[in-house]
């Protein structure tokens, strides 16, 4: 499928930081008693990286309290943010236990056991709707186009940034395997490429992030395997985790792995959103500027037809999976909207009246999103060490759901994303994340398992597309909540 679509039209603790706490619970937050919102624990973050830049305004690292020591027991909980049921410490508590303080072993197990049963699916390549690997086939007579110099040309399907090509033509470095064999093995070491960067960042072993990246890519089934964003996912997850890194040299790695991401498929470049102000900021985003020009200028050189895509973009409508595409469904079902679904550009889209006017108020509400986002960057003044991992989180949440396209491999970014965040424990997507996993497994319901419902509109399709999309929509909801709340509703230090 090509456009992300598939192609087939049919208080306070005793316990010094970095130890779990007593019990058979150890959820990654602070237990019950007095808050330290202002101030962050010396020393490196459970992330695993450095305290954000210390030039920063408004950080937390202009407190001239931060590097007091601080007595021990003593930890940094985000300030109560919301008095929904998704805030009490029994939900966060109980749902997030201590299955990352077990031996890395573990998560290794796990890792070969869940991808062995992924790729076992994508041989069969049999269940619902069937086709999933067709995509790499696609990617495959790509590939024959970069080897005679050009971009796709005319492709309704080539809808991606010129930096997506590079991972098309990747498979060529294993000249001894067939393009399917090469993708799926690059995939499988992308994907553990990330296993072990969140493992790493977990180092601390009271967060979950390595173990929702772990467990819940194969909620997705073996749909990752056969698309090319886990690799981007790979981009951006590395991008955020050298971001928080201690020195000018890992904040330039993390802008130009933006960069490069940004290029691929574009979401990547939300990854810069939450750094701090100030130097880390100028040279986080200087390189990736620098890195998105010099590579756009190079296969410009080499390759013809490097902007093709902007046109095919263009002419989207509303795709089926989307939050509009599920209210035409709705309307289509009540009998009062007489739409139809064809295989359009790429995917399968809804075609009648309102739905050019429908696309187009999604566009608007992208904007909106995207003006809220710079209103946040303007007014936030409080920033933890979890705080570019939660603002890539919450935009990308934003994007997703105001897109006319909603695939079901976009959960794959979300899914990297909340695994990042999770990594570290001042983090305020917990419940966020919580809310993913179900998602997830929904998504997969919808295509490939059940797709032939979801393309005809039965009530049975309906109901996992209007739960899948109001799993998103009210994830998003809590994650734009959260993220205002705790870096700008929260009173400013003195």
């Amino acid at each position: 499928m090509t456009n992300d679509q598939p192609q087939t039209p049919h208080p306070a603790g005793t316990e010094p930081p970095g130890s779990a706490p007593p019990g058979p619970l150890a959820t990654g937050s602070a237990p019950p008693g007095p808050l330290a919102t202002g101030s962050t624990p010396p020393g490196p973050t459970a992330s695993g990286s450095a305290p954000s830049d210390p030039t920063a305004s408004g950080s937390t690292a202009s407190d001239p309290t931060a590097d007091a020591p601080r007595p021990a027991g003593m930890t940094t909980e985000p300030p109560a943010l919301t008095r929904s049921p998704f805030t009490s410490e029994t939900f966060t508590s109980a749902t997030f236990v201590t299955v990352g303080s077990g031996p890395r072993i573990a998560l290794a197990a796990v890792w070969l056991l869940t991808r062995a049963g992924m790729l076992l699916l994508l041989l069969r390549d049999d269940l619902g709707i069937g086709g999933v690997a067709r995509e790499v086939a696609l990617y495959e007579h790509w590939y024959g186009k970069f080897a005679a110099g050009t971009f796709p040309p005319g492709d309704a399907t080539w809808q991606y940034p010129p930096g997506a090509g590079l991972v098309i033509m990747s498979p060529g470095v294993l000249p001894w395997l067939t393009y399917f064999q090469a993708f799926v093995t690059l995939t499988l070491l992308a994907d553990a490429v990330v296993t072990l960067a969140l493992a790493r960042a977990d180092g601390a072993r009271l967060t979950h992030g390595a173990w929702i990246w772990v467990c819940g890519l194969p909620l997705l089934l073996h749909l990752p395997l056969a698309r090319y964003d886990v690799q981007t996912t790979a981009l951006a997850v590395l991008a955020l985790l050298a971001l928080t890194a201690r020195g000018a040299a890992a904040h330039q790695l993390g802008g130009a792995l933006a960069g490069i991401g940004a290029m691929v498929k574009v979401w990547p470049a939300l990854a810069l959103l939450g750094t701090p102000r100030g130097r880390t900021t100028r040279e986080a985003w200087t390189a990736a500027a620098v890195t998105a020009v010099a590579l756009l200028a190079t296969l410009a050189f080499f390759f013809s037809e490097s902007l093709g895509f902007l046109r095919q973009q263009g002419n989207r409508g509303i795709q089926i999976e989307s939050l509009g595409g599920t209210a035409l469904a709705l309307a289509r079902f009540a009998g009062i909207w007489p739409g139809t679904v064809e295989f359009r550009y790429g995917a399968l889209e809804y075609v009648g009246p309102y739905v050019s006017t429908l696309g187009h108020l999604f566009l608007l509400l992208t904007a909106a999103a995207l003006c809220w986002l710079v209103l946040w960057r303007i007014r936030a003044h409080r920033w933890t060490p979890a705080t570019p991992y939660d603002t890539a989180f919450a935009a990308v949440l934003l994007f997703t759901v105001t897109s006319r396209v909603i695939s079901p491999q976009y959960m794959v970014w979300l899914l990297g994303l909340a695994a990042v965040c999770l990594t570290s424990r001042d983090t305020v997507m917990r419940p966020v994340a919580l809310l993913l996993l179900p998602a997830a497994a929904l998504s997969a319901l919808a295509y490939p398992v059940l797709y032939f419902d979801v393309i005809d509109g039965t009530p049975t399709g309906l109901a996992v597309m209007v739960l899948r999309n109001g799993l998103l929509l009210a994830a998003t909801l809590l994650a734009a909540r959260r993220l205002w709340t705790s870096t700008v509703a929260v009173a400013p230090e003195e």
